[in-house]
């Protein structure tokens, strides 16, 4: 078990639309997939770049987790995100090790996934996200 590969790398932006134009120029391709998140609040876009991906997320509402981060903090590296093969499992060992999990069952998330967050007070200032294939679950 563990934490085998980084699935994706989620960044904080004001707005999608300009980020997109940017990150377009930067990896000289447009995202593969936008999408809207309304449990979490959010607008998403991915790249690929090879095995990973960055993932851009704009706010839909202050009071969201990524418009309260923007307020905070501004844009940048929001959370590192692992690919697992067994999330439920991977929860109980990382909760096992003294991981305090935002969430006691994993969520539906972005691109297909379901997820769950380690706060990032035990994990050294780290917002970390566990990812599964949805279908896989």
């Amino acid at each position: 078990m563990g934490l085998p590969r980084i699935e994706h790398l989620g960044i904080a932006v004001r707005g999608l639309e300009e980020a997109n134009a940017l990150f377009e120029r930067l990896f000289d391709h447009a995202p593969y997939k936008t999408e809207r998140v309304e449990r979490e609040g959010v607008s998403t876009s991915f790249f690929r770049l090879g095995d990973t991906k960055i993932e851009l997320l704009e706010s839909t509402k202050p009071e969201s987790a990524i418009g309260k981060f923007i307020e905070k903090r501004g844009e940048g590296i929001h959370h590192i995100a692992f690919a697992v093969d067994d999330i439920r499992a991977e929860m109980a060992r990382l909760r096992e090790r003294g991981f305090k999990l935002l969430h006691e069952q994993p969520v539906p998330g972005a691109d297909g996934k379901i997820i769950c967050f380690l706060h990032p007070k035990s994990t050294n200032g780290v917002l970390v996200e566990l990812c599964q294939d949805a279908e896989a679950s």
